[in-house]
């Protein structure tokens, strides 16, 4: 049996998929392949392309689905045979939910989805908590975040629910009772 697992989280914005990705990465002794840190370094970038993603995470809005499945691809490719992987933040598009389910089953390796469920509420409340931490420029638009939530993602959250690949996990608990959730339904000790 193929004991590689390939994890993708996905949910609202603030809902902890980066801080659930690395307590499981920690778990497993696996990498976390994060879209968000990859596109906030692009940005960090003094080039066009490094300007341009820069202005849409001010406006709260997704990367084109081409880039992220750039990086995607990128990230996937590059994995070692038998290397277990942690995705943070991709497939957060239909076309991205597509080519995910598409590439996965080219090279034969399993995967599940993690949604971390939490309420609007919630969101705003952890990212106006976190923008003051960290003062990261995408937690200042909620509402446009949200509305890219409910029109991107949420559609590439039923492909996958097409595919049963989808594990619900209620995102309003703590860190660490989220984290045993998440490991006990993916079977992991």
């Amino acid at each position: 049996m193929n004991d590689t697992r390939t994890i993708f989280f996905v949910g609202k914005p603030g809902c902890g998929k980066g801080t659930q990705a690395k307590l499981l990465s920690e778990k497993m002794g696996c990498p976390v392949i994060s879209a968000g840190a990859q596109f906030r370094a692009i940005a960090g970038e003094n080039t066009p392309v490094g300007r341009k993603v820069q202005e849409e995470i001010d406006s709260g809005l997704l990367a084109p689905y081409w880039f992220a499945i750039y990086l995607y691809q990128k990230a996937l490719f590059a994995l070692p045979e038998g290397q277990s992987a942690i995705f943070d933040g991709f497939n957060r598009k239909e076309e991205e939910a597509r080519l995910v389910i598409d590439s996965l089953a080219w090279l034969n390796r399993p995967f599940s989805v993690v949604h971390l469920d939490i309420s609007d509420e919630t969101v705003l409340a952890r990212l106006v908590k976190r923008h003051e931490v960290d003062a990261r420029a995408d937690d200042i638009n909620v509402d446009q975040r949200l509305v890219e939530y409910r029109a991107y993602t949420e559609p590439a959250i039923a492909l996958f629910r097409a595919q049963n690949a989808v594990i619900d996990i209620d995102g309003e608990q703590t860190p660490e009772a989220i984290a045993a959730a998440v490991a006990d339904a993916l079977h992991i000790v």
